[in-house]
């Protein structure tokens, strides 16, 4: 008998869940002679490096005080995870066991009863179980923060190139030694014209200047005040002959006389 879905399998494969395409045809069943090892698929939803990291993820997923541990709650959630350890994978690392007794044995000394006169000697003992999990989470942590930082191959990588080995044969130029005089002589006579002959001011000395107006001056008439400087030297001869007249004023060899208020100044040599 022909039944509808013998009739147009498309319609069959296309409302069973489809497996897998092989070779552009679909298959929807697992077929019976195919064998799958029991080790030809493992997922790890988690990857530990050890029990410490275990219990320090159950204890922050749960956002609990690390300093004050519900080792009931922890110790069941940790025998779960090693049971589903052992359903995925058949080889468990001892030092996961290890942890469980030691779990264990803090719970069970937890529930023992003590005496009132050894509770307060006693220590917590929890105590060494939470002195290691801070540790582990310190150099966990510094090992975040050093892989922050940059590394070489990573986010730094060195540049390298091959060296171009180029053999360069360089002759000397043809230059005889007549064309090297030619081009000395020539060099010395351009560097004569850049030679410079330094002038320098003769300096004026006042003591001198002194002297000279001393020989222009006569005891018995005077002389206009103004016919001592000469404008030709400039500044600095006009200073040089007042600071004379002045020097020998000071010193009583000169006699000034001036007849009225903004007249004439004139001046004579004292005898």
């Amino acid at each position: 008998m022909t039944t509808a879905e013998s009739v147009n399998p498309a319609v069959d494969v296309a409302e069973t869940p489809l497996l897998a395409k092989v070779g552009g045809q679909p298959f929807t069943k697992i077929p019976h002679d195919l064998y799958i090892p029991p080790d030809a698929l493992e997922v790890f939803l988690e990857a530990f490096e050890g029990p410490l990291d275990l219990l320090l993820y159950l204890i922050q997923r749960q956002n609990l005080n690390i300093l004050d541990i519900p080792i009931a709650d922890i110790t069941r959630q940790y025998m779960e995870y090693l049971a589903l350890m052992q359903e995925l994978r058949l080889e468990l690392a001892a030092e996961y066991l290890v942890m469980a007794a030691w779990l264990a044995e803090i719970k069970s000394r937890l529930l023992l009863p003590r005496p009132a006169t050894a509770e307060a000697e006693e220590l917590d003992p929890r105590a060494e179980l939470v002195r290691r999990l801070q540790e582990y989470e310190r150099f966990q942590q510094a090992a975040r923060t050093l892989d922050t930082l940059p590394r070489l191959e990573r986010d730094l990588f060195t540049a390298s190139a091959e060296p171009v080995y180029r053999d360069l044969v360089r002759t000397p130029p043809p230059v005889n030694l007549a064309d090297l005089l030619d081009a000395l002589r020539e060099v010395m006579n351009r560097a004569e014209l850049f030679t410079r002959h330094p002038i320098q001011r003769e300096a004026l000395s006042v003591r001198e200047r002194m002297s000279q107006v001393l020989e222009q001056l006569d005891v018995l008439r005077f002389t206009a005040f103004t016919s001592l400087f000469r404008p030709e030297e400039g500044r600095r001869g006009l200073v040089v002959t007042f600071m004379a007249i002045l020097e020998l004023l000071r010193e009583a060899l000169l006699e000034l006389v001036q007849t009225e208020p903004f007249a004439p100044i004139h001046v004579r040599r004292r005898s």
